[in-house]
């Protein structure tokens, strides 16, 4: 009795200590966490109902309550902002999900030099985005740029490419497209090597077309990735900044204003960390918005 006994304690003691380990074991990255995103959310929240301007100090802010917000939705350059911020984010991430698939589907279908095609392919998005602005504003250059260069050698008109407005939005969207589409090939090529090439086998046993076993077989199998990719790129589109910031600034006349670039102009550079709060604010709602209607859709499907 004393040895089933104390092997029924052992057995309850090594289950609790199953159970606490991992816990213990997770809770350091918890904190961390908690302090790395939690913290800055909560003092974000708590200074956009606030004036408070870096140079005069927290002591000297006061509580203004939906004052910044209100001011927010009533400037014209931060609606304008919001538009294009919303039409960027649409029109890159379709073209980047229909290029990234046609790419996947080609490679995929490749017999030789897959590796070296994914390499190169990938190299756009390798690259960091502050060196890729640079490199397309040094070939897109009036004085110097090789693109205008070679339009002049074929008597083609030459453009200002960033700033002029006919062309400025198109060209940033070029530029995003060409970078990012190459993380949709990654990620939707790994996904093609999940779906069984027995399904594909007897599809053209059955006499399906090109077409119809991507509907019937490859689609099925890639609906997943296809909305996990669209809602990530989507939530990084919508907070582009660094190609803006570095060839446009937002202009000309705020055709390729931004969210992220309004706030940066209005009020982080200006020190108005309370303006610039409540913008931040804004960003979050919306980006959580956009995520759960990717999410639902997801869900149905």
């Amino acid at each position: 009795m004393k040895q089933n006994e104390s092997k029924k304690r052992n057995m309850k003691e090594f289950r609790l200590e199953e159970r606490i380990f991992p816990r213990a074991m997770i809770t350091p990255t918890l904190i961390v966490l908690l302090v790395m995103t939690a913290y800055p959310l909560i003092f974000t929240l708590i200074y956009s109902f606030t004036d408070y301007n870096y140079l005069k100090g927290m002591d000297n802010a006061h509580f203004i309550l939906f004052k910044n917000y209100s001011t927010l939705i009533k400037n014209s350059y931060f609606r304008q902002a919001l538009v294009n911020t919303v039409k960027f984010t649409f029109l890159a991430v379709a073209f980047e999900m229909v290029i990234g698939l046609l790419i996947a589907l080609f490679v995929h279908g490749m017999h030789r030099g897959k590796k070296v095609m994914r390499t190169l392919l990938l190299l756009p998005y390798l690259l960091p985005t502050v060196t890729v602005a640079l490199s397309w504003r040094l070939m897109l250059s009036v004085n110097y740029g090789i693109v205008n260069q070679f339009l002049t050698s074929l008597g083609l008109p030459v453009f200002n490419w960033f700033m002029d407005t006919r062309t400025a939005f198109g060209t940033i969207l070029v530029i995003d497209v060409w970078q990012n589409a190459p993380f949709v090939f990654l990620l939707l090529y790994a996904a093609l090597q999940s779906v069984p090439e027995e399904l594909y086998e007897a599809a053209r046993i059955d006499g399906a077309s090109k077409l119809q076993q991507f509907h019937y077989v490859t689609y099925p199998h890639l609906r997943t990735s296809i909305a996990l990719c669209a809602l990530m790129r989507s939530i990084d589109t919508f907070r582009l900044f660094e190609k803006v910031n570095i060839l446009t600034g937002g202009g000309p006349a705020g055709t390729t204003s931004t969210i992220t670039q309004f706030l940066y102009t209005y009020g982080i550079s200006n020190l108005k960390f309370g303006f610039g709060s409540a913008g931040a604010v804004v960003m979050t709602i919306l980006v959580l918005l956009i995520s759960s209607i990717y999410i639902k859709r997801a869900i149905k499907k």
